[in-house]
């Protein structure tokens, strides 16, 4: 896989949902990072969703517990976290409140549930909930679709509402930090700063000078494009590039609170603006733009 070329590591190829697979993988480990999941907004994925997300955490617990490994980390996501409406920056106590229908933010808190269960049978483990990644290595172009599509002038309006956006380098310090200094069963939000879509748009332009949007979409209108791609996506049985699942928390303010990070990890994000730049050369580098 082209996110790993390069790296110095000892590679064990294995399936989160074959537990045989996963023993060999943690032979003679003291700790694991599960940074595997599914990550798509696509309702025909769903039933994939819950396979790996949510039963291939289970499976990660079980060996865990089975090989007596001293830590685990297990990569959760921000869509974990509920929203909020009084104004406030969510932080790691605000429960889940999205739909049951939605299927990735619903399978990453049930596997954050499989990963509490765990705990309670002695396992230690950390959680970790990152925001938008942008980076370097991201093949599959999650976060950094900011990144590719600013550059490419292609995003044709922006919407009410924002999101947090940090820099790959900063998670992974966040993730090693976890590993040592964070206390079992306890959740950490790996953010960066807290900015609306229009802001994000016209920073990334700024920085690759790319193409930001200048027309504000409604909410409604947005919606109303969602769906269309929806039952298009249904027609072709082709992942759409916007689905109604994805634009769920159009019009919120989706911020978030780092201060647990920061005083229990030690947590402390650097420029965004530089992870912007390395993600894009890397994309063009490896042809993934």
């Amino acid at each position: 896989m082209v996110a790993l070329n390069n790296v110095d590591v000892e590679h064990v190829i294995g399936d989160t949902r074959d537990k045989n697979s996963i023993r060999e993988a943690m032979r003679g480990c003291d700790t694991v990072f599960h940074t595997a999941a599914v990550v798509t907004y696509w309702k025909p994925k769903y039933p994939e969703l819950m396979d790996v997300n949510v039963n291939g955490t289970q499976n990660v617990v079980e060996v865990c517990l089975e090989a007596g490994i001293e830590k685990l980390v297990h990569t959760s996501s921000v869509a974990a976290l509920g929203y909020r409406t009084d104004g406030q920056l969510i932080d790691e106590t605000t429960q889940y409140n999205w739909a049951r229908t939605d299927g990735y933010r619903y399978s990453k808190h049930l596997s954050e549930l499989a990963v509490l269960e765990g705990v309670s049978r002695s396992l230690n483990a950390t959680i970790v909930n990152p925001s938008v990644i942008i980076g370097p290595r991201d093949a599959y172009v999650h976060g950094g679709q900011i990144v590719r599509d600013i550059k490419k002038g292609i995003i044709p309006a922006y919407v009410e509402g924002g999101m947090n956006i940090v820099g790959v380098k900063d998670v992974v310090a966040g993730h090693l930090a976890a590993a040592t200094k964070g206390r079992s069963g306890e959740r950490y939000i790996l953010g960066g700063i807290n900015l609306t879509h229009k802001e994000v748009f016209e920073l990334a332009a700024r920085v690759l000078n790319g193409r930001a949007p200048k027309i504000k979409a409604p909410t409604w209108g947005a919606k109303a494009i969602a769906r269309t791609f929806d039952f298009i996506g249904t027609i072709t049985r082709t992942q759409p590039w916007i689905t109604s699942d994805l634009i769920a928390g159009i019009g919120k303010l989706n911020w978030y609170s780092i201060e647990k990070a920061k005083h229990e990890l030690d947590y402390e994000p650097t420029s965004i603006e530089d992870s912007m730049k390395e993600a894009y050369e890397w994309y063009r580098g490896n042809n993934v733009l």
